[in-house]
């Protein structure tokens, strides 16, 4: 069997992949910060049409861009977030957590009668300005919105992109909903992931140059 030709410069496969997406996707129809943001999420999961479900808050990108320069912590709830979330461009050594792992973790789901990815939110220590990244669990997410509403700190941006048919679609709403004042990016509906949501801390960094 004959191999196909293939581009193998990494530089030129990313230069042509976000061509791509900015000669097909309807970027215009974003306001200009928003850009870089969705030609990553794009880029995350090869779906033109993920830009349709996209939906954030007027000030997302400002508060999130200031909250990374000043160091505050990236929360994650799972590891593979994290591990997405490209570190050495992280503008002030920001402080990568997922608590999911935590040996505390397994008894507390127990004891508020919900599961480990919700129950990892409350070892969350230091909200207060920080940036949340949720890929994977809807619960977690409701989490955080229920842990804001019981006045805890607020974060100063939320990116809430689980994936999934239970509950992913309703907590995006609620987060979109929410009545905290919280900044927000999110994709609407059941899509979503961890590829996704570490792309937007990635786009939020460095934009679409490296």
């Amino acid at each position: 069997m004959s191999v196909v030709e293939y581009i193998k410069d990494p530089a030129e496969i990313y230069r042509q992949s976000f061509a791509t997406v900015e000669r097909e996707a309807k970027l215009g129809e974003l306001p200009e910060e928003m850009h870089p943001i969705a030609t990553r999420l794009i880029h995350s999961c090869g779906m033109i049409d993920v830009i349709d479900d996209l939906a954030f808050s007027k000030d997302a990108v400002l508060i999130g861009k200031q909250a990374l320069e000043k160091g505050r912590p990236i929360y994650t709830d799972v590891e593979m977030v994290k591990a997405g979330i490209i570190e050495k461009f992280l503008p002030a050594e920001n402080r990568l957590v997922c608590t999911l792992n935590d040996a505390q973790v397994p008894d507390h789901a127990v004891k508020i009668g919900n599961t480990r990815s919700a129950a990892a939110v409350d070892f969350w220590d230091d909200l207060e300005g920080s940036i949340v990244v949720i890929g994977n669990a809807p619960t977690a997410l409701f989490g955080i919105l229920e842990r804001v509403e019981e006045d805890a700190p607020k974060p100063a941006l939320i990116i809430g992109i689980p994936v999934g048919f239970i509950g992913a679609a309703e907590s995006k709403q609620a987060l979109s909903e929410n009545s905290s004042g919280l900044e927000f990016i999110t994709v609407f509906g059941r899509r979503g992931g961890s590829a996704m949501a570490s792309s937007v801390v990635n786009a939020l960094c460095i934009g679409v140059s490296a």
